[in-house]
């Protein structure tokens, strides 16, 4: 029996994940937007084996009368034209760009994503979010959706773009330069797709990629999300505070895809975890409480009122948190709210002692310790059917990801959990995920 292996991949999050980051010796402003400490990065990933590199995306920036806004860094890059640029100077590592179907088009986010898949040769994966944050709509001269229509335009605009990219199929491209047909047209498809939210006719001007079509990805664990993911995602970026939840997650959301004619290994689940580690324990207490003594208040109370969608500002911080409203009013992550009320209910946190606790892993698990204890609970819930594999959240950069390529991985390769060299050449192979069925295969053709 072969051994079940882990997938790995790192969140690139500039000076690093934890809210103190920017304050930490060795991280530097110099790093924030420079593209040869980026390449570094991304180098040192590859160097490790990381499956893949992921970027999340904003659509807004913080307001700057809010509390907390001079001691928060509120930059990020546009994703997907860091990833063409980190493209450039990696060869094998996955890369995985989240772009949102709220405030998009169809056409343009899969034609951005087939071109850079094409030059990547097949290493391209598109993260599928919802915007649901008022700031965000307003940057776009819209309205928020509610949740359920968010979703509603989120499931067709997927099936759009999967339809544009296999609109070239693998073998359209004839280039027959002695009897001049360069395509085959009976290979190349206009999609006419007309559904409630979208018209568009296709096809791309972008052939199939190496590894067919980019990777879909999925961060939502809501009803709605789970559904969505079960539907049209291969990986499921999910938070869970226990192996229990983990567990169930992961069962529910396996379960999901026979009715959609799915296998369970057609979707990897890889909850996000935040690491701090030390050649021994005393040292990665030591980071850990270094990190925490240097939040700034109102930075810590600004990220939790974010996360919550509810302003604490006024609220004694060492008092637990207020009622909260209905979660039906929740217009952005109704599963972070709901997973943070039950982190506070469960350990009886006051607001101080909560916004600590997310301050690095904004909701995600948090693991401190040695390599080998970091492996050893890794391991276990790869084998206990709770994930799949992991998204790294680095607590800073660049140490804190050195401690993971240099620290644990050799830990986990040690183990056998981890792979020593990459056996494939694209994200598909790196991940274990079969070819998608060509959409054209399966629909006839009048």
């Amino acid at each position: 029996m072969v051994k079940k292996r882990l997938k790995l991949g790192v969140f690139f999050m500039l000076p690093g994940h934890h809210v103190s980051a920017w304050r930490y010796p060795g991280t530097k402003k110099e790093h924030l937007f420079n593209l040869k400490f980026l390449a570094q990065q991304a180098r040192l990933a590859e160097k490790g084996k990381l499956d893949m590199i992921f970027l999340a995306d904003q659509l807004n920036s913080d307001d700057p009368t809010a509390t907390g806004f001079e001691q928060t860094l509120n930059l990020m890059y546009e994703p997907f034209t860091l990833l063409g640029a980190l493209a450039a100077v990696t060869d094998k590592i996955g890369l995985v760009a989240t772009a949102s179907t709220t405030h998009n088009e169809p056409y343009n986010i899969a034609r951005k994503f087939a071109s850079l898949d094409q030059l990547s040769e097949g290493r391209l994966g598109w993260n599928v979010v919802t915007s649901g944050l008022p700031l965000e709509a307003q940057n776009f001269n819209n309205q928020p959706l509610e949740h359920s229509k968010r979703y509603e335009r989120a499931d067709e605009f997927v099936e759009v773009v999967k339809k544009l990219w296999d609109s070239w199929e693998e073998d359209a491209i004839v280039y027959d330069q002695q009897n001049g047909v360069v395509v085959d047209a009976s290979k190349v498809h206009t999609i006419n797709h007309k559904g409630d939210w979208f018209s568009v006719r296709g096809p791309l001007p972008v052939p199939a990629s190496k590894q067919h079509r980019p990777i879909i990805v999925q961060a939502g664990s809501s009803q709605s999300g789970k559904e969505l993911a079960a539907k049209t995602a291969e990986v499921v970026f999910t938070a869970a505070q226990s192996i229990e939840d983990a567990r169930q997650f992961y069962t529910d959301l396996k379960g999901r895809l026979a009715k959609y004619g799915r296998q369970p290994d057609d979707l990897k689940i890889m909850p996000g975890v935040f690491l701090i580690i030390g050649k021994t324990v005393e040292e990665a207490q030591r980071k850990r409480q270094q990190l925490l003594d240097l939040i700034p208040e109102e930075a810590g109370l600004a990220r939790l009122s974010a996360h919550l969608e509810f302003d604490l500002t006024g609220y004694p911080l060492d008092e637990p948190l207020p009622p909260l409203p209905p979660i039906e009013q929740v217009t952005g992550t109704r599963s972070r709210v709901e997973l943070l009320k039950k982190v506070a209910d469960e350990n009886h946190f006051t607001i101080r002692q909560l916004y600590q606790h997310i301050a690095g892993a904004r909701g995600q698990r948090e693991l401190v310790g040695t390599p080998e204890q970091i492996a050893d609970d890794l391991q276990l819930w790869l084998e206990t059917g709770a994930a799949d594999g992991f998204n790294i959240l680095p607590s800073h950069f660049p140490d804190g990801f050195q401690d993971v390529v240099k620290l644990l991985i050799p830990e986990l390769q040690r183990r056998g959990l981890f792979h020593t060299e990459y056996e494939g050449d694209t994200l598909r192979e790196h991940l274990e995920l079969k070819a998608p069925t060509h959409y054209y295969a399966k629909v006839p053709q009048s």
